[in-house]
């Protein structure tokens, strides 16, 4: 985080806090819900998931380092629960209205972010 001191982001960070950065194979889970459309048996063709999917995560984060190759973490800290957030708004636009349920992203098998974009108690 720019906003804190390099001994700071050591005790918050830990081993992830690496000046050089480091990486992390993401792996994204999306859920959709709605109605089932009665011709296709399906909430949305999973064709037509695979491209938005392809477009709002694949293009700008696959191979990427996210703090400086990818706009949005130049002053976003890129947290794993911050990449959900990044996915669920690039999705958001590209599905259709009501469908986008939950992104899920495991950074590790042990360490995984759930989010359903921001929701009122």
């Amino acid at each position: 985080s720019k906003s804190l001191s390099d001994e700071e982001n050591l005790k918050l960070f830990g081993k992830c806090n690496n000046p050089n950065g480091h990486g992390h194979n993401y792996k994204v889970i999306v859920t959709v819900r709605g109605e089932i459309d009665p011709v296709s048996g399906m909430v949305i063709n999973l064709t037509d998931l695979k491209e938005c999917m392809q477009e709002a995560i694949m293009e700008p984060l696959d191979h990427k380092n996210l703090d400086k190759d990818v706009p949005y973490f130049a002053e976003v800290v890129s947290t794993t629960e911050n990449v959900a957030v990044f996915i669920w708004e690039n999705l958001k636009k590209l599905l259709p209205m009501g469908t986008l349920y939950k992104v899920k992203v495991y950074e590790t098998d042990q360490n995984i972010v759930v989010y359903k974009g921001e929701e009122t108690i």
